[in-house]
């Protein structure tokens, strides 16, 4: 170890084991800086509002384990490269560190930003922190990248990487430095005030490092042996609801990866459980890739020859579609989960995208934008690769006469009507017979149940059979269009 100064960039990555920059600058270095921006001026995608209050209280976590080792986050509003600039004259010879994001505007800032610190004088390294593997490490045999999951998920598995030990920084040995900036969390505005619709998002969630990882032991030790199957079930618990965690750095795939196969080779929870699990963080692993190799991924269809389609405008019935007011009890209660929780259960974002996307015919980007700002783990590459393959339009993606139909799927997977009666209460004294289907039911039970359609619960806003022909005839056009 030297007497260099350190200085961690915080992003993405907003833990402190496992972090490689981090462990890198404790390892090198004597002294440390520990800086983040939360309002990054670089000329990203701004965070949604869910995510910008996960943000901070993820940061206020991080904070506040740093303060038990004697650090502290320095926040900073301006242009981090002006602001890093500054550092490096302030600290000559200083070695910064950070994780890498894999957008296609962080690449270029990246880039910039370290060559501007190298050409004064300083060192400056990334790190994957991240992922279990670099976007551009995993390429098919003829060099190109990966457009179907299975392939990719074949050819990363054989990448022995994943098993490369964790790593643990020790921060508590540095000397912390004070650079004398006084900005404060607070000040970055990243709550919501007018309104305040935070306490049902609070009270649903834990937020930071700690609370990462407890989530990781309950799932294990509670949900995973079930996982393959009870994972569709949206009123069962079978989920790990770490995708946030995850989103914000505040545990790492590589950290899940191992968990798991370390309980499954002790024979301490199900194969088949587990490895479907884990099939779940290659699947975010697989749109990294496609986001790396396809930068457009939220503006563009990934399969051109969707750009002839005509979708629909029609605010009307998309805003009953965000409201959950579409008269369709499943995809009714996904939206409301979705508005207080900040997460929707994954079988019922599949079942609400196809929704909007082949009943309504209204263009995916409209559902990607709405999951962006209402989304805890609204993630850069996973939020728009599985917008565009629920759509049809993207890599592997489901065929475009799949229509989910959201009565059958109801029925199929909340076959008591639990999950809707759970976010629809004006719904819950109807039988499961009945429950997803509620413009079926007679006058009279109506009444009984106190539901009036079209003023305590909405009639359906497109007949389902309608919605399915015209869906089909449209994309079928695609096809001819393009054959």
């Amino acid at each position: 170890m030297t007497d260099k100064v350190g200085i961690m960039w915080f992003r993405d990555d907003l833990r402190l084991e496992d972090n490689p920059a981090l462990h890198y600058l404790c390892e090198t270095c004597s002294s440390l800086v520990l800086i983040t921006n939360p309002k990054s001026a670089e000329d990203r995608r701004s965070l949604g509002s869910a995510s910008k209050l996960w943000l901070h209280q993820s940061l206020h976590s991080l904070d506040k384990n740093l303060n038990a080792l004697g650090h502290h986050i320095t926040y900073f509003s301006q242009d981090p490269e002006t602001f890093l600039e500054t550092l490096c004259a302030q600290f000559p010879e200083a070695i910064f560190a950070w994780n890498r994001r894999y957008d296609p505007v962080s690449i270029q800032y990246d880039t910039k930003v370290k060559e501007m610190l190298q050409n004064n004088g300083a060192t400056a390294k990334s790190f994957n922190g991240a992922l279990l593997c670099e976007p551009w490490s995993v390429e098919t045999k003829t060099g190109g990248f990966f457009k179907v999951y299975t392939p990719f998920k074949k050819a990363l598995i054989a990448q022995q990487v994943i098993d490369e030990p964790l790593g643990i920084a020790p921060i508590e040995i540095l000397k912390p430095i004070d650079v004398g900036n006084n900005e404060k969390l607070e000040d970055f505005d990243l709550l919501p005030t007018k309104p305040d619709w935070s306490p049902s998002l609070k009270a649903f969630w834990q937020f930071g490092e700690k609370a990462a990882h407890d989530r990781l032991n309950i799932f294990i030790e509670q949900n995973i042996d079930d996982y393959a199957k009870g994972r569709d079930f949206p009123d069962r618990t079978k989920t790990s609801f770490l995708s946030p965690h995850l989103r914000f750095g505040e545990i790492s795939p590589r950290q899940i990866w191992h968990k798991v196969e370390f309980e499954k080779n002790n024979q301490n929870i199900d194969e088949k459980n587990a490895d479907k699990y884990l099939s779940e963080i290659i699947w975010r692993e697989f749109a990294y890739h496609l986001l790396y190799h396809t930068p457009n991924l939220s503006q563009k269809n990934f399969a051109p020859k969707f750009n002839v389609l005509e979708w629909r405008k029609d605010e009307d019935q998309l805003e009953l579609w965000q409201k959950g007011l579409t008269g369709y009890p499943i995809i009714d209660a996904g939206m409301r989960q979705l508005w207080q929780t900040g997460w929707m259960h994954n079988r019922v974002r599949m079942i609400v995208a196809s929704f909007l996307s082949k009943h309504l015919l209204i263009d995916w980007r409209e559902g990607e934008k709405w999951f962006w700002d209402t989304l805890v783990d609204a993630c850069p590459a996973n939020n728009p690769a599985s917008w565009q393959w629920v759509a049809g339009t993207g890599a592997d993606a489901a065929p475009y006469f799949r229509v989910f139909n959201p009565i059958i799927q109801g029925e199929k997977f909340d076959p008591e009507g639990e999950y809707v009666k759970k976010w629809c209460p004006e719904l819950t004294k109807l039988s499961p017979k009945y429950i997803h289907k509620p413009w079926t039911v007679p006058q009279l039970l109506l009444k009984e149940c106190d539901i009036i359609l079209g003023v305590t619960y909405p009639h359906p806003i497109i007949e389902h059979t309608h919605g399915r022909t015209r869906a089909l005839e449209a994309f079928q056009a695609i096809k001819e269009y393009t054959s």
